[in-house]
């Protein structure tokens, strides 16, 4: 029996995922010629049709749906298997696939980084930088070996290592016109004057759950696509919005007529690891929280 190929399963699993040849090949790394191959070759092994071609869509068909979920296994199978292997290796070295969240990235990398070169010189870390839900999709599908997020968030088959709390501050122009935040209240706050990131954003929801705003009519329609964005606009006093320390303590602010100031201690998110349940990687994704703790300490 003709077996599919590792490329094969790849490829096809990449086609479920984009729903276009193109976009799936480019995802791949391949000419869409040598990726509509592969894909035709894997259906005549099969002998079944696993997509449904038109001139401006692709269709995966029912048997195809199916193949794609098992193709996903076999492959989460051998990514441990390759980990079973390295296991026996001095810890973190090789290849690692770190999924990072935009809130938390800009800000933690500049100081993980070059930790990371001078404590594992042999460990090649590669970056990938999305919101928390994409960012599980490709670790649940094998394609990171964990991610760097913000808690709490709703996570299925993974294990998780909280790291530390990353409070929230009011943030405002200093001589803002929309409030005193000197006398700060939720029920104080005007029409329309929270700014937040958009939709898709994790840091949005924590925001809104930590510093409980409740009363929607609190929140400006406008949403910002960047913090760079969001700060830009509480510098010119169009609203208010809550940062984290993370980036309170950055140079975001800098050169920015913004103030900032404490809330409660209960206003916080949590930033943490997770990997895939029973990865044999766990104690490496553990050494490499540890790193991550003694950052936020120093």
């Amino acid at each position: 029996m003709n077996l599919p190929t590792i490329k094969q399963l790849r490829y096809f699993v990449a086609l479920e995922k984009h729903k276009h040849f193109g976009n799936a090949a480019k995802s791949c790394f391949v000419s869409q010629s040598a990726f509509s191959v592969a894909i035709k070759e894997l259906e005549l092994q099969l002998g079944a049709q696993l997509v449904d071609r038109t001139n401006k869509s692709v269709t995966i068909t029912r048997t195809g749906r199916e193949i794609a979920n098992h193709a996903r296994h076999c492959l989460r199978d051998l990514e441990y298997l390759a980990e079973v292997a390295r296991s026996d290796q001095k810890p973190l070295t090789g290849r690692l696939n770190l999924g990072i969240i935009p809130t938390i990235a800009p800000f933690i990398l500049p100081k993980l980084l070059p930790v990371l070169r001078k404590q594992y010189p042999d460990l090649q870390l590669y970056l990938r930088e999305d919101t928390t839900q994409s960012s599980h999709t490709s670790l649940i599908e094998g394609e990171l070996d964990l991610i760097l997020i913000a808690l709490p968030y709703k996570l299925s088959n993974v294990e998780i290592m909280p790291l530390f709390k990353d409070h929230f501050s009011l943030a405002c122009h200093k001589n803002t016109k929309l409030l005193n935040p000197e006398k700060y209240s939720l029920a104080n706050l005007p029409k329309e004057s929270v700014l937040l990131l958009e939709d898709g954003h994790c840091l949005r929801d924590h925001a809104l759950s930590a510093c409980k705003i409740r009363n929607q009519d609190t929140v400006s329609r406008f949403a910002a696509s960047s913090l760079l964005t969001l700060v830009s606009m509480v510098d010119s006093d169009i609203g208010i919005t809550y940062l984290t320390d993370m980036a309170k303590h950055s140079s975001l602010l800098q050169d920015t007529n913004i103030k900032t100031y404490p809330l409660d201690k209960k206003s916080y998110r949590e930033i943490g690891l997770a990997w895939r349940k029973g990865s044999a990687r766990e104690e490496e994704f553990k050494m490499l929280g540890d790193v991550l703790v003694n950052l936020d300490k120093g």
